[in-house]
């Protein structure tokens, strides 16, 4: 059997179990290929088509254990493996913090805030850092940025200064623990933000593998917005004059309006949807 063979052997049990995806991948088909090629220690993007060795025995052993594995305990597939990819770029994850899939990563590949940056922009923040994911991908795309990453767990941070040493990022990235803004005291000209942001309705129904991720970083009260209402109170106080907020609040467009309905975002694209990550400037907040 080839690598292409038993990933569609794979997805079509996937699929059978009923396991549910969206912490990596969104398919059965992409979870099944991940799990099988790096059961077989083989990059992510490797084309499979050009794969006609035979998955050797041993090589099915694993992959059917880890398939199984997944199955039976219906733990995500990047906590199995201990590793996730964002934008290309490979993070360490573990059960200590979420599973690195902010769609703020795609705003930041696609410089989709660069109009409200300058090369006078040199510090910036990532409130609810988790693993430190997007601090880290931030870093890799300006050079000029020196990042605090914070979050109010320890063990997250833990993980956070596992990758931010897993790419070399020590003298740029400083990891340290946060209750919201509560142990901010400086300014920044970029303020990033994946907070916790699901309803308690929503939280009641999510599948085994999200309830497996830390509740702390999922769950902000009964409309998802708990969370964002303590940061908006000081966020202001804590941007510089042209800074900019980019905030993450996935499904919750019509929670945020009705909280909030004197905030004018800007609105900023991204493959799941126009109104899932929002860009707040200073001056929005304040007024």
């Amino acid at each position: 059997m080839t690598p292409a063979e038993l990933i569609d052997e794979c997805a079509a049990k996937l699929t059978q179990a009923g396991v549910s995806f969206g912490q990596g991948t969104l398919y059965a088909e992409d979870e099944a290929a991940w799990l099988v090629l790096w059961s077989m220690g083989l990059s992510l993007d490797t084309d499979t088509s050009l794969l006609v060795d035979a998955v050797t025995e041993q090589q099915q052993v694993v992959i059917s254990d880890l398939l199984n594995k997944r199955i039976q305990t219906r733990q995500p597939l990047a906590y199995l493996t201990g590793e996730a990819w964002l934008q290309g770029v490979s993070f360490h994850v573990d059960h200590r913090c979420l599973i690195p899939r902010s769609l703020i990563a795609e705003t930041i590949a696609h410089a989709s805030f660069d109009p409200w940056l300058s090369p006078n922009s040199t510090r910036a923040l990532d409130l609810c850092t988790g693993g430190a994911s997007l601090a880290v991908l931030l870093a890799l795309a300006y050079p000029q940025l020196h990042i605090d990453a914070t979050d109010i767990s320890s063990q997250a941070l833990e993980v956070a200064q596992i990758n931010i040493e897993r790419h070399g990022l020590q003298d740029r990235i400083h990891a340290f623990a946060s209750d919201g803004l509560q142990q901010i005291t400086g300014v920044y000209d970029l303020i990033v933000c994946n907070p916790p942001y699901v309803n308690a309705q929503s939280m009641n129904t999510l599948p085994a593998e999200f309830k497996a991720e830390p509740r702390l970083a999922l769950a902000a009260g009964a409309d998802g917005m708990d969370f964002i209402r303590h940061l908006f109170k000081d966020v202001a106080n804590h941007m510089t004059d042209n800074g900019i907020l980019v905030l993450e609040i996935g499904h919750e467009i019509h929670h945020f309006q009705h909280a909030f309905p004197h905030v004018e975002p800007m609105y900023l694209s991204t493959s799941a949807g126009d109104e899932l990550v929002l860009l707040i400037t200073k001056q929005a907040l304040q007024t």
